[in-house]
């Protein structure tokens, strides 16, 4: 089994859900201590960007030192962020990478610069803020061709869809576009064409006879979810209102609309979601289904939350709800207390279903799964990640949960966030 069975009880109309702040608060700052004591800022720790090195830690202080319920720590939090992050661009700037494009956001150069221009901006740096900002923002002409990657141009760990997203989490964070319209509109352009050109080749379509006019491939397979596939592309195409509310642009959003309404048509008889292609039909054993931020619903709902707040369709919103349901029953996960397969990633669907509907049903699911992390059977039944202390794995990513269901009308999930 991946996840623990989930034995809480079930919200109970009209009651009331309670946050205790000085309990969150004191389990939040403990974890910080946890996490430098355990993940020191320094060379070894700085491979895997934000996902899993020092610029991932790095992010979290950034989101701490700009949250008013810690505003007592927050020279103490820019100091810490400015020390890993200053590590990990110098890991940057020496050439150590693994080989990944230069605008790669998520594995890459192009996150810890976005983290760098963001931690000067909370400190009131706004020259070498923006200076950084510039840097990034020269990193789009590696993107600008359609297949500048061999191995797959435009998922959202190394691609095009990435590099969109660090866009946009600066233009949300900064207050401005480090990223001019032009270069935006082009990006999503070129995403699309690079769809189109391999849909045309490749043909997918869903059991049920469905095609769909974009489909993409990371290292040959067809992923469908989050972090690699075509979820989280299209959630990027339809984060930018430069793009699809262009008239130039109305063929290619006619194409976004059909592959979302395609990926809707993926929807298994448990509201899951294959990781990929080649196991759409399939399904997996019970207890085996990937019920992931990164493969499987609990990453899915993010498209389907934009594509609700763009087109206003109810289905949209009908489908976020049932891969709800999917998640408070097997998002209990066993591979950790990390927002890409771990419980806190699991969570973050509750606080966004709690903006999409005002449901205190959905807070009171998300503090439940936060209260699961500190119990005795998540603490002996989980698994210990290869990074149990960085942003994507393991308790950096948990913590911005914690901060967030806190603050739940403010909640994002790390730098994918809604456009609401």
């Amino acid at each position: 089994m991946r996840y623990f069975k989930n034995r809480y009880e079930d919200y109970k109309e009209g009651s009331e859900v309670y946050i205790d702040q000085g309990k969150w608060k004191a389990s939040i700052e403990q974890t910080v201590k946890s996490i430098v004591h355990g993940m020191p800022p320094n060379p070894a720790t700085c491979d895997g960007g934000l996902y899993v090195g020092n610029a991932g830690v790095a992010y979290m202080f950034y989101y701490l030192s700009n949250c008013d319920l810690f505003s007592s720590h927050k020279a103490y939090f820019l100091e810490q962020g400015m020390m890993y992050v200053k590590v990990a661009m110098d890991y940057v700037e020496r050439g150590g990478h693994r080989g990944d494009p230069p605008c790669s956001f998520i594995l890459g150069s192009a996150g810890t610069m976005a983290v760098y221009s963001l931690l000067f901006h909370i400190a009131g740096n706004e020259s070498k803020s923006k200076k950084l900002a510039e840097q990034f923002a020269k990193l789009a002409d590696h993107a600008r061709p359609i297949a500048f990657y061999r191995y797959g141009s435009d998922e959202l760990l190394v691609g095009r869809a990435g590099y969109l997203s660090g866009a946009l989490a600066l233009q949300q964070k900064l207050g401005y576009k480090a990223v001019d319209e032009d270069t935006l509109k082009h990006l999503c352009t070129v995403t699309v064409e690079s769809g189109r050109h391999y849909s045309y080749s490749h043909k997918p379509k869903s059991p049920k006879g469905v095609r769909s006019p974009l489909m993409y491939a990371y290292h040959g397979t067809e992923y469908l979810g989050a972090a690699h596939g075509l979820s989280g592309i299209l959630q990027m195409l339809l984060s930018f209102p430069e793009f699809y509310t262009c008239e130039d642009s109305q063929m290619a959003v006619e194409d976004v609309h059909k592959a979302v309404d395609f990926m809707l048509s993926l929807e298994q008889t448990n509201h899951n979601y294959a990781p990929a292609m080649d196991e759409v039909g399939r399904g997996r054993p019970e207890g085996e289904d990937l019920v992931h931020w990164c493969h499987g619903a609990p990453g899915v709902i993010y498209l389907f939350a934009r594509a609700y707040k763009v087109w206003g369709d109810e289905k949209y919103l009908q489908a976020c709800v049932r891969c709800g349901e999917l998640t408070w029953e097997k998002g209990l996960l066993r591979k950790g207390p990390g927002i890409c397969h771990g419980v806190a990633g699991s969570g973050y669907v509750f606080l966004l279903l709690y903006r999409l509907t005002a449901d205190k049903k959905y807070l009171y699911r998300a503090l439940k799964f936060a209260e699961f992390m500190f119990t005795q059977e998540f603490m002996k039944g989980a698994r210990v990640p290869d990074m149990p202390f960085s942003l994507y794995e393991g308790w950096a990513g948990a913590v911005l949960f914690l901060v967030d269901l806190m603050q739940p009308d403010k909640a994002e999930f790390p730098l994918f966030n809604v456009v609401f």
